[in-house]
C-alpha cells in the first residue's frame, strides 16, 4: 500500500510541484531561524537550533548478512535485550555523537562542537551543559585550558572513543532506556576525516547496542548540505552504511513494519534544501529499492505548510508518504501551559492525520533549552523545573494517544537538551564559565536523573507505569 502511495506522491509532485529551492542553510553549528514558539525553528543537528534515538539484559548475538540495501536483522540477541522488531511502545532518544577531542585519535584531530575555533578555553566554549564524566577512565579523558573549583585540569571526552559511547550503553541499560538513533549530518561525508570519524561513532554505536541489548537506527541530517547532490549524496552513504559498515545486519538495529528503520531530518524546512521533487524521488528509493521504513523528521508546521515548513503544496503529499513522521517540537513553547496548548493544537490533530493517511506517528519530548554559549541566548532559557517540564510532554503525548516517542536529545548538551549524565552543581563544572547545572531550577538532583526519567517514560509509554502527570520515581 506505502509503495503504490510513494508512486502516487511522485506522480503529484510532478503535476503541482513549483520546484522551490530553499536555500540550504550554512554548515557548521548554529544558525536558527526565526518563528515558532520560544526557540525559534529547531535544527536537529550541525547547521541549525536544538540538535535536530527496558528491561536489563546482555549483548545480541551476532548479525545475518544483509539483503540488499535493506539487509536483514542478524539472529540472536540475549533475554533481557530490548525487543528490535517495531518502534511502537519505545521512547527512542536522539544520539549526536558529534564530539571529538584533539588528541583523541580521530582524523581531525580537533575540538568539534566543544568549543570554537579549536580552543578550550572559557571564550571559546559552545556547550551550555558539562557532562558527568567522574566514571570515565584517563584514557577516556582529553585536557581541556578549563580548571575545575579545585584546581584539576577538566577534561572531556570523545564520541571517537569505543569505550565512552559503549558506557553510554551501559547507562542505557540500567535506566530502561530502549535505543537510540543515531544522527548523521550530510554536510560532512564528502569530507575524509569527517566520514571517518562520523562511521567510527556509527561502529561505536553499533557496539554499545550489541553489548548492552539496546536498539540503534541511523538518522541523516540534511542541515547544509549540498542541494545540488543531496538525492546522490543520501543513496550513496546508505549503500555505505549497508554494505561496508554492516549496520542493518547487527542484531541490534532498530526496525519497524519489517523493514529497518531509516530517518532523514529536514525535509520541507524552509531553511533547508531539497525540492518536492527530490524528496518524493527519496522516499521513493528508500522505501521500493533500499527496502526501509522511512521516518520523516518534519517541520512542526508540516500540516499547514506554515511557519517552519516551505509552502508548495506538493509537499504535504510529500509528508504523508513517510511510513513515520516526527514533527520538531524543540522551542516551540516553554512552559506546561504551552505543552499542554501544543498537545491539543498540534499533537492530538496531527495523530488524527496520521490515522487518517495510514502513516504512524513520533512526536518528539526535550527536557530544557539553552544556548548561551552557542549563540548568546540567555542562559537555562527554558527551564527543566526538575524534570517536570519533560515529564508533562510525555503525559500529553501518551495521554492523546502516541504510541512512540523521540527524545530530544541523549548527549545535545550544545543547546541543553542532554538526557545523558549531567555535572549535577556548580562545584562539578569548571570555573569561570557559564553553564546550567541541573540544581539550576533549585532542585538537588543525581547526574543520572534525567536517565532515570527517560526509562520511566518509556514504561508509561507502553503501559507498564499508570498514565499520570506527576514523576512516579524520585531522585
Amino acid at each position: 500500500m506505502r509503495v503504490a502511495l510513494t508512486l502516487a506522491v511522485m506522480a503529484l509532485v510532478s503535476a503541482c510541484s513549483s520546484e522551490e529551492s530553499g536555500a540550504p542553510g550554512a554548515a557548521g553549528t548554529g544558525g536558527a531561524t526565526s518563528g515558532g514558539g520560544a526557540g525559534g525553528t529547531a535544527g536537529n543537528g550541525t547547521g541549525g537550533f536544538a540538535g535536530s534515538s527496558g528491561g536489563t539484559g546482555g549483548g545480541a548475538g551476532s548479525g545475518g548478512g544483509a539483503a540488499g540495501l535493506g539487509g536483514t536483522a542478524g539472529s540472536g540477541g540475549t533475554a533481557g535485550a530490548v525487543d528490535v522488531s517495531t518502534a511502537t511502545g519505545k521512547l527512542l532518544f536522539g544520539y549526536q555523537g558529534w564530539f571529538a577531542c584533539e588528541g583523541d585519535g580521530a582524523p581531525p584531530n580537533r575540538w568539534v562542537h566543544w568549543f570554537s575555533q579549536n580552543t578550550p578555553d572559557a571564550q571559546h566554549l559552545t556547550v551550555d551543559m558539562w557532562p558527568d564524566v567522574s566514571e570515565l577512565s584517563a584514557s577516556e579523558l582529553f585536557p581541556t585550558s578549563l580548571t575545575l573549583p579545585g584546581g584539576k585540569v577538566a577534561a572531556l571526552y570523545s564520541a571517537y572513543t569505543n569505550a565512552t559511547v559503549v558506557r553510554h550503553f551501559a547507562w542505557m541499560e540500567d535506566a530502561g532506556i530502549d535505543g537510540v538513533m543515531l544522527q548523521r549530518f550530510v554536510s560532512e561525508l564528502k569530507d575524509p576525516a569527517f566520514l571517518a570519524l562520523r562511521d567510527k561513532v556509527a561502529q561505536n554505536v553499533m557496539a554499545g547496542a550489541e553489548a548492552h541489548g539496546r536498539t540503534f537506527a541511523i538518522m541523516y541530517d540534511i542541515s547544509g548540505a549540498n542541494a545540488a547532490t543531496l538525492v546522490d549524496d543520501l543513496k550513496q552513504d546508505w549503500a555505505h552504511l549497508v554494505n561496508d559498515l554492516g549496520v542493518t545486519s547487527s542484531a541490534r538495529y532498530q526496525r519497524h513494519d519489517n523493514r529497518p528503520l531509516l530517518a532523514i531530518w529536514g525535509l520541507g524546512f524552509s531553511d533547508r534544501p531539497g525540492t518536492p521533487a527530490e524528496a518524493a524521488a527519496l522516499v521513493s528509493y528508500f522505501q521500493n529499492t533500499a527496502q526501509v521504513t522511512l521516518m520523516g523528521g518534519v517541520p512542526t508546521h508540516w500540516r499547514t505548510l506554515s511557519d517552519d515548513s516551505k509552502t508548495d503544496p506538493a509537499w504535504l503529499f510529500v509528508y504523508r508518504s513517510f511510513d513515520i513522521v516526527s514533527p520538531w517540537s524543540v522551542g516551540r513553547y516553554a512552559d506546561d501551559a504551552g505543552a499542554d496548548n501544543f498537545a491539543i493544537g498540534q499533537i492530538a490533530v496531527d495523530l488524527a492525520d496520521a490515522q487518517t493517511h495510514g502513516f504512524d506517528y513520533m512526536p518528539v519530548v526535550w527536557p530544557g533549552f539553552s544556548w548561551k554559549n552557542l549563540n548568546g541566548g540567555p542562559l537555562n532559557q527554558i527551564p527543566r523545573k526538575g524534570g517536570t517540564f519533560w515529564w508533562r510532554q510525555v503525559f500529553n503525548a501518551v495521554s492523546k494517544g502516541s504510541t512512540m516517542l523521540y527524545g530530544a536529545m541523549f548527549d545535545e548538551v550544545d543547546e541543553g537538551t542532554a538526557m545523558f549524565k549531567i555535572a549535577p552543581t556548580s562545584a562539578t563544572v569548571p570555573a569561570g564559565a557559564s553553564f546550567v547545572t541541573l540544581d539550576a531550577d533549585g532542585q538537588s538532583l543525581p547526574s543520572d536523573w534525567y536517565l532515570r526519567l527517560g526509562g520511566a517514560g518509556a514504561k508509561m509509554l507502553r503501559g507498564e507505569l499508570p498514565l499520570s502527570p506527576t514523576i512516579p520515581i524520585s531522585p
